[in-house]
């Protein structure tokens, strides 16, 4: 016997930054699949999909996040307009080691809003875990730079941008980001309705 889920929701998420930002770590953290210290490079894109379900003005959705982890190298951006078709949400990653990367964020969502609109977000500070074991040793992007970049794309896409710093090592603030993502996306498609 073949039982099919019932979803309320299919939302597609897009995972944009740099390449080597920890994009496809966030996916697999956030799937169950814990974390990998190798590091290998994205092509075009790739995907996975969790159920999820989500509570929201004080009513449960079952939602399916379909996650798409966009090949963040500049030689990919030619291909990258496909797979926004279809984006109802999406996570933008810097690196906290990688100050290029964090400058590359404005470009990120501009590249989102040409492909798809403004559509619900959430800024990540990723490799948080690197700047708590190396304090002092290495320079990291402060929490306040994250939230200073938050408001800005607030204001850019004229709704609230949440921020958090995230370790895809640890885990630490992975399920809350995605959390705070669907719920916006249930929130927007209510009002859609």
């Amino acid at each position: 016997m073949i039982v099919l889920a019932v979803h309320d929701y299919i939302f597609k998420v897009v995972l944009i930054g740099d390449g080597a930002v920890g994009k496809t770590s966030l996916r697999l953290q956030y799937m169950g699949k814990g974390f990998s210290a190798t590091y290998l490079m994205t092509i075009g894109a790739d995907f996975a999909v969790a159920p999820v379900t989500i509570n929201y003005d004080n009513h449960n959705y079952s939602c399916k996040l379909q996650i798409w982890d966009l090949a963040g190298q500049p030689r990919f951006k030619e291909v990258r307009s496909l797979f926004y078709q279809g984006a109802y949400g999406a996570l933008a990653v810097y690196d906290k080691t990688r100050y290029d990367t964090y400058e590359h964020v404005i470009d990120w969502v501009n590249e989102v809003i040409k492909n798809r609109g403004k559509i619900p977000m959430v800024l990540l500070g990723n490799k948080k875990d690197i700047c708590d074991d190396q304090a002092g040793m290495i320079t990291c992007i402060g929490y306040d730079e994250g939230v200073r970049l938050a408001k800005k794309l607030s204001e850019m896409l004229g709704f609230e941008i949440p921020f958090y710093e995230t370790s895809a090592k640890t885990g630490e603030n992975v399920n809350e980001a995605f959390t705070v993502l669907t719920q916006a996306m249930v929130a927007n498609a209510l009002k859609k309705k």
